[in-house]
């Protein structure tokens, strides 16, 4: 008899939950009928805690008012292939290849080479761009860079120009998030050796051809397949030297972490800058490989342009500088922070990646940070989706932690 009592008390509480979160979906249904996505963190409903059903039918709800708004503001840009930021213009074409897969498109971002030089040489090199690469799948997309400055594909600011063209791609296309790969050419190919492990967390996959790397890390390049191309005797600036130094790089990097730094380094025999399309193989190669969006194990170097996020891991801007690194790894219900230069971090965490209905353990090097449930919330959903323009990058929880 008691244990009918209780079986039924059981149910009692689940049907009122459920009544409860459904009043509540329908409060943020109605709420995003006349209000922006950026204000939902604010609302008593999108405080209150969700089960993992809840989380997902709220997710569900949340991006589908992203995308409306994702389409209000850039559909018109899309059509006429610019975008405008601040006094600056990137224009871009694209090419459509293949049928739709059942999974979403491919984009391919692929930068243009010329660099400091006359503007109309640079719009050639772009047009010349927009015809040299034809994957057999996706959306080919060769935008005009905003600049024409010799480190064009790595100023400050086109990390804003290329969120915008991903999102919009995703929208306007169809593109999977998931499918999204990174490639360039000479000035380009630059733009490839920065951008790749500056926005690691974006690309499925990457090929850098005839680019010179400066002072670029490829440490953030554990989730991102990639690869170098090269002409034997492209000696400018020694960039033939410098993509094997590259490459010992990556093996050096991958025979320490065996499943990540997936690469190949590509020296074309007797060719220099041109390589007579030999490259034209990185296409297919890169199709091959799709996002981890949420990886076990996250190392990431600010480069030097600072970033807020990565993966599941973010930090406060005002701390960060160029070089500082973190290292964490997920095991089951734990986060171990293994390599930390910053004094605070933020886990962000949803139920793809943990059990969120049972408690979460933080530690730094074998001492606990963080010990507990943490709640998941519309408002957090709501404010990871804006942030990050990422319905899979999208978090119903965070747990804030000092290092030191």
């Amino acid at each position: 008899m008691k244990m009918i009592k209780f079986g039924l008390a059981l149910f009692l509480v689940t049907l009122i939950a459920g009544r409860a979160f459904a009043q509540n979906v329908g409060k943020l249904k109605n709420y995003l009928e006349k209000n922006k996505l950026e204000s939902v963190a604010g609302q008593g409903f999108a405080e209150k805690k969700l089960t993992a059903t809840g989380a997902r039918d709220a997710g569900i709800v949340l991006v589908e008012a992203w995308e409306k708004e994702i389409k209000e503001k850039y559909h018109r840009s899309w059509g006429l292939k610019t975008f405008n930021r601040e006094g600056l213009q990137m224009k871009f074409d694209y090419r459509v290849f293949g049928e739709k897969p059942a999974d979403g498109r491919s984009l391919y971002i692929s930068m243009h080479g010329g660099g400091n030089a006359p503007e109309a040489l640079n719009t050639q090199q772009w047009q010349n761009q927009i015809r040299l690469y034809e994957p057999a799948e996706g959306v080919y997309v060769a935008p005009r860079a905003p600049w024409d400055d010799w480190n064009m594909w790595f100023k400050p600011g086109l990390d804003e120009f290329f969120e915008a063209l991903i999102q919009t791609a995703i929208v306007e296309m169809g593109v999977n998030p998931d499918k999204v790969y990174l490639l360039g050419y000479s000035a380009g190919g630059d733009g490839v050796w920065r951008m790749a492990p500056r926005m690691a967390d974006r690309w499925a996959a990457a090929s850098m051809m005839a680019g010179h790397p400066g002072e670029a890390s490829q440490v953030n390049l554990r989730h991102v397949p990639f690869m170098i191309w090269m002409g034997e005797n492209d000696g400018a600036y020694d960039r033939n030297k410098l993509a094997v130094a590259k490459g010992n790089v990556l093996d050096s990097l991958q025979q320490v972490e065996p499943e990540g730094y997936i690469h190949e380094t590509h020296i074309v025999k007797g060719k220099g800058h041109w390589m007579d399309r030999a490259d034209t193989v990185a296409i297919a190669w890169m199709a091959k490989y799709k996002r981890n969006a949420l990886p076990k194990e996250i190392v990431w170097r600010q480069e030097e342009v600072v970033r807020p996020s990565m993966y599941w891991l973010g930090v406060n801007p005002a701390d960060a500088r160029p070089g500082m690194t973190v290292v964490a790894e997920l095991a089951g219900n734990e986060v171990k922070i293994v390599k930390s230069d910053y004094p605070k971090l933020r886990v962000y965490l949803n139920d793809k990646m943990v059990d969120m209905d049972k408690p979460v353990k933080v530690t730094y090097q074998g001492r606990t940070l963080f010990e507990g449930k943490v709640e998941r919330t519309m408002g957090c959903l709501a404010k990871t989706l804006q942030e990050r323009g990422d319905r899979e990058l999208m978090f119903s929880g965070y747990v804030d932690v000092e290092i030191k």
